[in-house]
């Protein structure tokens, strides 16, 4: 797996490249946690280029996400194929983890006044009730 971490003004992206699968996660979670431990709060890891990902790595997703609430911390996933969109539907875990089709989006989001263009579970925004 290659990494290349990029930051714009305090948001930190992660554009990963290769799978998230058994031999590229102990990479991954030493980045992300290098990452926090430099004080990131706010995170967006760009799956553009991920071709798969296996159970292991949506554990390593669900880790930086747990690590960095524990800090007040933000985290946003970018740019997931539909399989890995549907993977996280499936597991239900789109209910924690958020996606957005644009970096501009994902950007915004981290400011609370800007919240549009995220992606919850299809069923759930079938089911959400209109204010």
């Amino acid at each position: 797996m290659n990494i290349i971490e990029r930051t714009l003004n305090d948001v930190t992206v992660l554009d990963l490249e290769g799978n998230l699968a058994l031999d590229g996660n102990a990479q991954f979670r030493r980045h992300v946690n290098d990452t926090i431990d430099a004080g990131a709060r706010k995170l967006i890891v760009n799956m553009a280029s991920v071709q798969y990902m296996d159970s292991s790595g949506l554990g390593e997703l669900i880790s930086c996400y747990t690590t960095l609430r524990r800090v007040n911390g933000h985290l946003k996933l970018l740019h997931l194929s539909s399989r890995l969109q549907h993977l996280l539907v499936i597991t239900k875990l789109c209910t924690l983890l958020e996606t957005f089709d644009s970096e501009p989006e994902a950007i915004s989001s981290l400011t609370p006044e800007l919240t549009e263009g995220s992606h919850l579970c299809r069923d759930q925004q079938e089911a959400a009730p209109q204010l």
